[in-house]
């Protein structure tokens, strides 16, 4: 059977993606690019088998090429989607797919107009096997209904936006290239629409370095269904990289916690919760590969389809705001 032939743009976390690519029996990874001198010489040694260029043209552009992996620099994934869908090419891509709202309007509209490519993004922390066990839990009602969600997305890793390739670019959003992660978990986990954000940031942590933006945001949630949450981006923090989540339900209540998580099931001080030792994160960041790979075989629909790109985009866009007007703002769904 003809295999899917790939080609890879960025091989940071792109390698990652090759190797999602490679453990799937239908897919043939055929190209990789990196603009990088010394990551092309590192490559070149280490995948002999595959063309490598630094020009990402070449593998946008090329007609026997079928799906395109975008983990370039976020600033260049609007360009690199755009040049994808014009050359018929599905599309997995890093989050986030794009800095400005008025990008990420016309690639749904590019999209709409070819209905029969496949994109999805990497928001892999819907294949932790702990949250994973909690949705199910959820969907299961025994949670209860839901009435207060929060999520932290305590990054832990100053160095990479005052040192590394994000606190060089024109515009760099944690929200964009961490929260996303927390929101997307947030609205898969209840299943509810957020309404309506507002947010606070600072750049403490990071004064006096090279970075000019927000590194830590805070944002309070309104969803349709009544409940309310918090969801935090804290990339100064002084501690391990952590997702801190929790769940309240009118019969359960859900923490997570490093070495496993907690279900407490009543109210009473002496009452121990119940450990919920499923692994976390437990995730390979190609995990979501099979998915996207499978729904353009079969043309089934992706882990992180379209619409879930796009509902968490739409969120962080409206949380930017609320930070930059000092005002809750209505979330605009693209």
């Amino acid at each position: 059977m003809k295999k899917i032939r790939v080609g890879v743009i960025g091989l940071g976390v792109g390698e990652k993606h090759i190797e999602g690519y490679v453990n799937h029996p239908r897919c043939e990874v055929v190209a990789l690019c990196d603009f990088l001198d010394e990551k092309i010489s590192v490559v070149k040694e280490k995948y002999p088998k595959f063309r490598i260029t630094k020009d990402a043209d070449v593998i946008l552009e090329d007609p026997n090429i079928d799906v395109v992996s975008i983990a370039s620099y976020d600033n260049y994934h609007y360009e690199q989607i755009v040049k994808a869908i014009d050359n018929d090419k599905h599309i997995f891509v890093e989050k986030p797919i794009c800095l400005h709202e008025e990008e990420a309007i016309l690639i749904r509209s590019l999209l709409k107009d070819k209905p029969d490519l496949k994109m999805s993004t990497n928001l892999i922390l819907r294949k932790s096997p702990r949250f994973c066990l909690l949705k199910e839990m959820i969907s299961n009602d025994e949670m209860g209904q839901l009435f207060y969600i929060e999520g932290d997305y305590n990054y832990g890793r100053l160095h990479k936006i005052t040192e590394g390739w994000r606190g060089k670019l024109d515009f760099y959003s944690v929200v964009y290239g961490g929260g996303v992660h927390v929101i997307d978990l947030l609205l898969w986990l209840a299943d509810d629409q957020i309404l309506e954000v507002g947010a606070y940031g600072n750049n403490i942590a990071s004064k006096g370095l090279s970075f000019n933006y927000n590194d830590m945001v805070i944002c309070i949630l309104k969803f349709k269904s009544g409940m309310v949450g918090k969801m935090s981006v804290n990339f100064g923090c002084v501690m391990p990289h952590f997702h801190g989540l929790a769940i309240y339900g009118t019969l359960a209540t859900f923490i997570n916690d490093f070495e496993y998580g907690k279900l407490f099931k009543s109210r009473d001080f002496n009452s121990p919760s119940k450990r919920i030792a499923a692994e976390y994160p437990g995730t390979h960041k190609g995990d979501l590969i099979c998915s996207f790979v499978d729904s353009i075989l079969n043309g089934s629909e992706c882990e992180v389809s379209q619409d879930d790109i796009f509902r968490s985009i739409s969120v962080c866009f409206a949380i930017e705001k609320a930070i930059q007007q000092s005002k809750f703002v209505k979330v605009n769904y693209i």
